[in-house]
This record gives C-alpha cells, structure tokens and sequence, in this order.
C-alpha cells in the first residue's frame, strides 16, 4: 500500500490532486479552531476540560464536527447539515414522484437534486446554528459547569443573529470545501472531511482513556484498547466487503446483422446494504426525547423517566432501544434503497435472467427473499458494532468517546476503503501496479 502511495506522489497529475486535497483538509482543520464573535473563549475552554469525556447528548454532532462543536467555532455545525438533507432528499425521492423522476433524469436530475440539498443543508444550519446559541445562552451546553454562564456574555438579539449567520456560513464553506475535493481532489469531497473529523478526536479519547487507566499508568488499558480496536477494524473490512453475487445471464439478441447480449454478470448485495445510515437514524431519535426533556420546565414524571433511561448511555432500556431502532432503520433503508420489483423489470427488459429463476416476478421475490436473508445478519452486526462504545463504558469505565466502535468507525473503514479505490482506479488508468500486485 505504500508503494502504491508512493507512485501515486510520481504521478504529477495525481500527485497534483493528492496536494490539493491535503491543502483543503488543512484548511477545514484551522476553521474548526476559530472560534465565532460574541463567545468567551476562556469560559469555553474551561467547560470544555471539566466536561472531558462527558459530552451527553451532544456527543455524536460534536464527533461529526471534529470536536468543533464543543468549541463554538466557525465550523462548528461541521458537514452534520449536509448529512442530514442529503438523507432527507434521499427519502423523499421514494415519496415524492417529481425527485424520483429528476434521479431517472440522469445527471442533469442529479444536478437539480444536489441544488436541493444545498439550499436544505442552509436552512438546516440555520435552525441547528438557532438551537446550538439558544443551548449555549442557558448553559446546557455544558452541564455541571461552573463557567457555563459565561460562554455568552452578550445575549442580545443582534450578536444571536450574528452567532447565528457566522455558523450558517461556516457550514456553507464546509459544503464548498467538499465539493472541492469531489470536482479537483481525488473525490468523496463529504466522505473525505467526514473521515477527517472523526479522525481528528481519535488522539484526545485514546489520551483521555490513558490518563483513565490505573493499571501501570494507564497503559494497559491504552494497550487493550488499542488491540479491541485493530479487531473490530479488522471486523468491520470483513463484513463491509462481504458481498452475496446472485449470478445473471443475458439471452443473445439479433438486431439486424450484429448479435447482443450472451454476457453473464451478477448482482452484488452487500451484506450491509444500509451503511451506517441506521445508526444515525437510531441516534437521532434517541437523540429527541432526551433533548426536549432537558429544555421542558419543571421536574413532571415523564421527564424524570426519560432522563434516568434514555440520557445515560448504559442504561438497559436505551441499549434495547438503541439496538431495536438500528435493526429496524437497517430493514427499512434497504427497503427504500433498494427495488427488487425494479430490478426484476430491468432484467426482463434487457433479456436479462437469474439462472433457474423465470423472470419478472418470480426474480422479484427471489431478490426481495435473499435480501432479507442476509439484511438480518447485517442489522444484527450494525447494533453489535455501535453498542461498542457503551460496552467500554460499563466495561473499561472508558469515556462515551470510545474511538472504536459504533458510527465512529464504520464511517473511518468505509471512506478508508473508498479512497484507497479511487487512487487505485486512477493509478490502473496510467497502468501501474498499484495497491495490489
């Protein structure tokens, strides 16, 4: 692999990509330090060490921020809103006839659809970058924090619009960046700065793990973790590129003189069809109740229950919610994401069939009956993976930023692995050897 890195920096073009790509990150990383006007950074560094490995609620968005979040910097939004519209439009292409005809439109269809998530993305950040100052005004924020009254010192109506504005547009930049990377980069703009942030709070949770740890300073337990981690990467390659290939075969076709088809190919279902979609789904909606609880008045039974069983992340209750809602979001994405009817009708379009299957409706259940079949072990694997962290929690007594498990890793390995294809489909143009020999 590093040879192949090595002749991709050979490579002037490619080389040229691979720079401006480090360039961009460079600067994605200095904008998640600054922080906006009208916030007191001491009081911010002050709640930020006396709420170390204690992040609560805000623990996923702060992870998808690089820690920015937590900071109250210009990137503290980070590509959170880009997720979430790209998500929504995604959803909605199903329900509304109009997007799922732009997506058959090609790539002019495409282009309409990803002027959509731009203009979904701004508004989000707006209504997250309202709710982040409303949370950073009251003090919940950082909860327990003597300073956390401080963080904003002036609570007019003009600063909150200028807070406000100052996050909008640093998401916006963040999304610019982004597509950046895609247009002259070595693309997946996104997947890459997402990668990055994640990437970024690995050092500070292994650290804070270390300084946890009792036994010989703490190094055993760095060490552990450390070895828990190459396993579960290990774990997580296997699975993510683990594949069922139902194979296909096209029928010869005279059309004129010239004879089509007589190809055999096959249709790749991957065992984690879904990605780590429903574990931002399942999170999210976890993520609800606990977040109206803390903001609602009063000490009502509703709210009491909710914060004994569904803010602690250890607690029996929101691990078998967790869990429940990652394998149920895991069905319904690929339901929704993939069509066995309109697969089926494609093939027989194209004279197209599975060996020993008739085609069309027939092929359609097979497909939908073999996607289920191996959807339940990929759910059941996406639940396991993202109750890892929990598990070091009551296991190690290790913070909620456990680095290796749940979406933190899922989303490391799967941009990792797309990367290191994109460079090795750009190096096999220019017939090198690459990666692989």
């Amino acid at each position: 692999m590093l040879t192949g890195f090595a002749r991709a920096f050979r490579t002037p073009d490619l080389r040229k990509k691979l720079l401006f790509t480090l360039g961009i990150i460079v600067v994605f990383r200095i904008g998640t330090h600054i922080p906006i006007p009208g916030v007191n950074y001491q009081a911010v560094q002050q709640c930020v060490k006396e709420a170390s490995g204690n992040q609560g609620l805000f623990g996923l968005v702060n992870m998808f921020s690089g820690g920015a979040l937590l900071q109250i910097t210009i990137f503290a939004l980070g590509i959170m809103p880009y997720i979430t519209a790209s998500i929504i439009l995604q959803l909605l292409t199903v329900v509304i006839p109009r997007l799922e005809a732009l997506k058959k439109e090609g790539q002019a269809g495409t282009a309409k659809i990803t002027q959509y998530t731009r203009y979904l993305t701004v508004a989000l950040a707006v209504l997250q970058g309202t709710g982040l100052v409303a949370t950073a005004r009251s003090g919940a924020l950082f909860s327990g924090c003597t300073a956390a009254g401080n963080i904003v010192p002036d609570q007019s109506i003009y600063n909150t619009i200028v807070m406000v504005i100052v996050m909008t547009a640093g998401t916006t930049v963040v999304m610019w960046l982004g597509e950046l990377i895609t247009d002259r980069g070595i693309g997946n703009g996104m997947s890459i700065l997402m990668f990055i942030s994640i990437a970024a709070t690995f050092p500070s949770a292994l650290w804070a793990i270390k300084k946890q740890g009792k036994l010989a300073d703490g190094w055993i337990e760095f060490g552990t973790v450390m070895l828990v981690g190459f396993v579960m990467v290990g774990l997580v390659v296997f699975v993510e590129q683990a594949q069922r290939r139902i194979p296909v075969q096209y029928a010869k076709r005279m059309i004129g003189r010239r004879s089509y088809g007589g190809t055999s190919t096959y249709i790749p279902l991957k065992v984690n069809q879904a990605g780590v979609i429903p574990v931002i789904f399942a999170s999210s909606l976890l993520y609800i109740p606990a977040l109206v609880a803390q903001f609602s008045g009063g000490n009502s039974g509703w709210k009491t229950w909710i914060q004994q069983n569904l803010v602690k992340g250890d607690h029996p209750i929101y691990i078998t919610m967790y869990f429940l809602l990652i394998v149920f979001f895991a069905f319904f994405y690929v339901a929704i994401s993939f069509n066995p009817e309109e697969v089926a009708d494609n093939m027989k379009k194209y004279g197209g069939f599975i060996p020993g299957i008739r085609a069309g409706r027939p092929t359609a259940e097979y497909l939908s009956y073999v996607l289920n079949r191996i959807t339940w072990p990929g759910s059941l694997y996406l639940g396991l993976i993202a109750l890892v962290p929990t598990m070091a929690l009551v296991g190690f007594g290790a913070n909620q930023n456990f680095p290796f498990g749940g979406t933190s890793i899922l989303i490391i390995v799967g941009v990792g692995l797309e990367t290191v294809k994109q460079i090795e489909s750009q190096l096999q143009q220019r017939n090198y050897e690459g990666f692989l020999r």
